[in-house]
């Protein structure tokens, strides 16, 4: 008997930042009947258009797309939100008689799409801001020492600077009392049944992967001086008028608001008038970007149900669309 937890059909197209994704998932669209399910941390923030080269709006009005424009940049958007929000829309555009199509490059949504959450406790900002100043006070070779107590095995696995994963593990377990290795724990014993009940997507993944790096730092440097030409730096400026943000918001770590972010500080605090020299910002921009990419294709090898697309491959469109035919094919 089919499990009622199931979800119906959706397929998923994931790739590095610049691969093309965008291209990729119109022409899924234009030979199926679609919606589009955004998968990407950014693009759920409002005014945060061109840093994260946001679909424009004629591609917008060419098949409906969902999660984008949905926070505002001071409140984050998490995994868990995004996992309860993808279900929901799935089985939405499914009763609609449309295809789901999950498109985007931020893997951790996809992995929590595909593997389950854990029941691991939220953020507690009391928690942490005592963590923070223990850690100011003793630094945080100390703190991992005293994770190295309660939780051995996550401190075995974290380097003795690496303050956000320490902090973490210690915030899990003053407030829970449990280690974090015990949600891993918990979270590797449901995998599986995570797998049998999401089945429909074990198949239904399909990943643009460059073979050569140099086309993609190519793309990479090529959008960031067109975000820079369509007036990225006046868009971050915009933000930080608003007075309500600052750059430790999620929103404002994104890949490219964070450099800019430093770089307009760092041009305020030297006194100097007139527009903010580029070169520089460019430069790290591009260097973030490749690095996020880097990250983004690691995440995608972790994946092996995926079904692989050379991305910079003169047919790379045309193996996209073969793909999908086959899996929605398969699934009658």
């Amino acid at each position: 008997m089919a499990n009622p937890d199931a979800l119906p059909l959706y397929l998923c197209l994931a790739g590095p930042t610049a691969s093309g994704k965008t291209a990729a998932a119109l022409a899924i669209a234009q030979e199926h009947d679609c919606e589009i399910v955004s998968v990407d941390s950014a693009l759920v923030y409002r005014g945060m258009d061109i840093g994260t080269a946001k679909p424009s709006a004629t591609e917008l009005a060419l098949v409906p797309h969902h999660l984008i424009d949905i926070r505002d940049p001071l409140h984050a958007y998490s995994a868990a939100e995004f996992v309860r929000d993808a279900k929901g829309l799935i089985a939405d555009i499914a009763g609609r008689g449309r295809l789901p199509l999950l498109v985007g490059g931020t893997m951790l949504y996809f992995k929590a799409l595909f593997d389950g959450l854990d029941d691991m406790p939220a953020a507690d900002p009391a928690v942490r801001a005592v963590l923070e100043q223990e850690a100011a006070d003793k630094g945080w070779p100390a703190m991992h020492a005293e994770l190295a107590l309660v939780d051995p095995v996550t401190a075995q696995r974290l380097a003795p600077a690496d303050s956000q994963r320490i902090q973490r593990a210690l915030e899990v377990y003053r407030v829970s009392g449990l280690p974090l290795s015990h949600f891993h724990a918990a979270k590797d014993a449901t995998k599986l049944i995570a797998t049998q009940v999401y089945s429909t997507r074990a198949s239904g993944l399909i990943s643009l992967e460059p073979l050569d790096r140099s086309w993609l730092h190519g793309r990479i440097a090529q959008r960031f001086d067109t975000m820079l030409e369509q007036g990225f730096v006046d868009e971050v400026r915009a933000l930080r008028a608003r007075g309500d943000l600052n750059p430790d918001l999620p929103s404002m770590r994104c890949v490219g608001y964070r450099q800019a972010w430093e770089a307009l500080d760092a041009h305020e605090a030297s006194g100097a008038t007139g527009p903010l020299p580029t070169a520089a910002l460019r430069e790290l921009g591009i260097i973030a970007t490749r690095q996020l990419a880097k990250r983004q294709v690691t995440w995608l090898r972790s994946m092996p149900q995926r079904h692989i697309v050379d991305a910079d491959q003169p047919h790379a469109l045309q193996a996209v669309l073969g793909i999908a035919r086959q899996l929605i094919g398969s699934h009658g």
